[in-house]
C-alpha cells in the first residue's frame, strides 16, 4: 500500500488565500505524482523548500538544471532527477509567464473545477495522478 502524505504532514499551510502554501503543495504534489516512494518525494520537497530555501516560484525558477538535479539527489530522488529538474524549471516558467507566478491565478482563470484540472494538466509533467494528489488537500480552499 502506498503511503499518503498530506500538506499537513509537510507543515504546509493551505489556509484560504495563502499563495505560498498553494505553491508549496503544488510542487510537493508534483514530486509525489511520480513513480517514486512517497517518503523520498517528501524528502525532496524538504530539501528544495527547507534546506535550500527555494520557496517561491522566482527562487525555484532561477535554479540551474544542475542545481535542481543536485537538490533532488540530496533527497535520493534519483530515478527521475534529470526529467524532474527540467519539468520543475518548465513549470516555474509557465506559471510565471501564463499566471503571473501564482497558483491562485490558475484557479481565477478557470471556469470551474474541471477547467482548473485541465489547466493544471497543461503543465509539462503534470498528469491525473499529480492533480488528484494536489486536489486532495487544495480543493478545500479553492472550491
Amino acid at each position: 500500500m502506498t503511503k499518503t502524505i498530506s500538506a499537513k504532514d509537510l507543515k504546509i499551510d493551505l489556509s484560504k488565500g495563502n499563495e505560498s502554501g498553494l505553491f508549496r503543495w503544488w510542487i510537493a504534489s508534483f514530486l509525489m505524482g511520480k513513480r517514486i516512494q512517497a517518503d523520498i518525494a517528501a524528502d525532496a520537497y524538504r530539501v528544495i523548500f527547507e534546506m535550500h530555501n527555494c520557496d517561491t516560484v522566482e527562487k525555484l525558477g532561477s535554479c540551474s538544471h544542475h542545481e535542481l538535479v543536485a537538490m533532488l539527489g540530496e533527497a535520493h530522488y534519483v530515478r527521475y532527477d534529470e526529467t524532474t529538474a527540467s519539468r520543475l524549471s518548465a513549470m516555474c516558467k509557465k506559471l510565471t509567464t501564463d499566471y503571473k507566478g501564482k497558483v491562485s491565478n490558475i484557479h481565477r482563470a478557470s471556469e470551474d473545477k474541471s477547467d482548473f484540472k485541465k489547466r493544471l494538466e497543461a503543465f509539462e509533467g503534470i498528469g491525473p495522478k499529480t492533480v488528484e494528489i494536489f486536489m486532495r488537500d487544495a480543493e478545500k480552499v479553492l472550491f
